[in-house]
Formats: C-alpha cells, structure tokens, sequence
C-alpha cells in the first residue's frame, strides 16, 4: 500500500505525481493506440468492400443465369 501524504504540500506534490501519470498515459493512447485502431479499421474496411463487391458480383451473375434460363 502507498505511503499516505500528511501535510498539504505532500498532497499537492501527490496529485502533480498523479496528473503527470494521466496526461503520459493520454498521450500514449492518443499517439499509439488510437493510430493502430485506425490503421486496423482501415484495413478492415478494405476487406469488407472486396467481400461486398464479391457478394454483388455472385447476385449479378446469378440473376442473368436464371434470366437466360427462363426466358
């Protein structure tokens, strides 16, 4: 368990300790992992524009079989 501050200054140089710690650990999150979020959402979103296409592609092809096979 941490040491508990006793006088007011102790307390204040506590909380800078604290408000340090938060804004390194916002920075990391907002340089490194939110960037690699994006990097994977973009590669993401690739994949599923081929998927789609694909998908489009298979309806297509299979609504001119039918068309060429009723008509």
């Amino acid at each position: 368990m941490a040491k508990q501050p006793k006088t007011t200054n102790e307390h204040i140089i506590s909380l800078y300790g604290y408000i340090t710690g938060l804004r390194r650990e916002v920075s990391q999150i907002k340089n490194n992992h939110l960037k690699h979020m994006h990097q994977d959402i973009d590669r993401l979103h690739s994949k599923v524009d081929k998927l789609l296409y694909a998908i489009l592609g298979g309806l297509g092809a299979t609504i001119i079989t039918l068309l060429g096979l009723f008509t």
